[in-house]
This record gives C-alpha cells, structure tokens and sequence, in this order.
C-alpha cells in the first residue's frame, strides 16, 4: 500500500486590516494499491492535488459547489480519500466571519496560563465562563487575542 498526501496553502490579504493575512489550508491522504503503474500513479497524483487546490480556492470564495471531488479514475485502484479537517469559519452576530484561533495563539495562551500556574482544564473552564465556548482549542481569532490580553495584565 502506498500513501500519497496531497497539501495546499493560500494566504489572502484581510480586507480593511493593514498588514493582516488569513491562511487557508488543505490536506488530504490517499491509499493506493502498490500494484499501480506509474501513469496510474501520476494521474492519482493530479486528481488528488486538483481537488485539494479547488476545495482552497472555493472556500475562498465561498463556492463550496466548486469543491466537488472528480471522478475516480477507472484505472487507479485506490480506497477512499479522507479529508482532514480544516479550521471552521462561522458567521457572527454582527455579520463577520470569525475564524478559529490560530495555533499560535492557543499555543501563546497555554504558555502564558502555564507560567500563572494554570492548567488546560483551569483554562477550558475559563474560557467557557468568559466566551461560551467548550475548549480553548474552540476560540475564535478575536476571543483568543482578548484572551491573551487578560492573562498578560494578569501577569
């Protein structure tokens, strides 16, 4: 059995925000039958890749119609791909989207409430009180910097 992964990433300029960027990134992870010709293999290669760059691009776009997967090859025996999944993007009340927190972030959070001798469950208990939400891990962009504001005049 052979493995193929397939990665794309696209940074696009925030509109209205100076120096700002969001990344958007796709993975995918393929098993293919290590009986393929080579031809079969490259062509598996392309499809993977393709769709891979069209779920970027019509996420981006908000086209989630775009991002349907091609058509298996008939001649590529391979299993089903799997779909890693991507950071969730969710509509607000105020008609913006919001976009999970990076792992920055959430790294930058965990690192600052370690030094105040907190835990991951004082910090998810925390961060359900102040933000709603389940899990540090759940946060949006502009909840998480908040959040690191608060620890660091805590500090």
């Amino acid at each position: 059995m052979l493995k193929l992964n397939a990665s794309y990433s696209k940074k696009v300029p925030v509109q209205g925000e100076e120096y700002s960027s969001q990344s958007y990134h796709c993975s995918v992870e393929v098993e293919l039958s290590d009986k393929l010709e080579a031809a079969d293999i490259q062509e598996k290669i392309h499809e993977t890749f393709a769709l891979v760059r069209d779920s970027v691009d019509a996420e981006l776009h908000g086209n989630l119609q775009a991002a349907r997967p091609a058509q298996p090859s008939a001649k590529a025996d391979a299993a089903p791909m799997r779909v890693l999944p991507q950071p969730s993007r969710e509509q607000t009340g105020e008609g913006r989207i919001a976009t999970k927190a990076s792992n920055r972030q959430i790294k930058y959070i965990l690192d600052l409430a370690k030094s105040q001798g907190m835990g991951l469950s004082d910090v998810n208990a925390r961060v359900k009180e102040q933000f709603g939400v389940g899990s540090v891990y759940a946060l949006d962009r502009k909840a998480a910097s908040q959040f690191v504001d608060e620890l660091k005049a805590a500090a």
